[in-house]
């Protein structure tokens, strides 16, 4: 489900204090429900894909969009190394406060050039840039009622008048197929991991 971007604005993650100079995407409910020592599984799902973790992009279509994405990028040169973290624009790693800097980071995503912030007990940021814009996905994990869910965040710094360009060109495409097969496929590994001694050793 999306949410408001105020669900994600106002609580006091500490990934504000790092993306101060970004606009908020999305944000979204992810069909993850659980306890509150739950959020170190969710990392693990989205971070591996293999037999008991299915891919984030499950569908044919989401499969193909994804594809063709990363094909006009090399067309294209979005996805050149100048233009990318380290070099076009520093990484959000420079900004963060010692207690952040000095702890875990988290996992890597698989098959997609996230490169991951930081990790606490209750969230997950992950970067990405290229010649369009630099991007923070952010996950974290909420109380919504009597339990506890995961929530996405997108956050992005635009590159100028193409970078407005290319968010605005590829926001139907996420909205009808993205982000919905995306949230199927978080659904469904979820429920398919629950009681799986195996999601809890790869989770810690």
């Amino acid at each position: 489900m999306r949410l408001p971007t105020a669900a994600h604005a106002d609580i006091p993650w500490r990934i504000h204090e790092i993306t101060a100079d970004f606009q908020i995407e999305d944000v979204w409910a992810l069909p993850t429900p659980g306890g509150p020592a739950d959020f170190q599984r969710l990392i693990a799902q989205f971070s591996e894909a293999n037999a008991d973790t299915p891919e984030l992009m499950s569908s044919t279509i989401g499969k193909f969009l994804m594809a063709a994405r990363w094909k006009l990028g090399e067309l294209f040169g979005w996805d050149k190394d100048g233009e990318g973290l380290g070099r076009r624009v520093p990484s959000l790693k420079d900004r963060l406060p010692a207690d952040l800097r000095d702890g875990p980071t988290g996992p890597e995503l698989d098959g997609v050039p996230f490169r991951p912030i930081f990790l606490t007990d209750n969230e997950w940021a992950a970067e990405i840039a290229n010649s369009t814009m630099h991007g923070v996905l952010h996950l974290g994990w909420v109380q919504d009622g009597d339990h506890y869910r995961g929530q996405m965040a997108v956050l992005v710094k635009p590159n100028g008048l193409r970078g407005t360009a290319y968010m605005a060109l590829i926001k139907p495409f996420r909205y009808l197929w993205v982000y919905p097969d995306l949230l199927r496929t978080v659904g469904r590994g979820w429920e398919a991991g629950r009681g799986n001694a195996a999601w809890v050793n790869r989770a810690r």
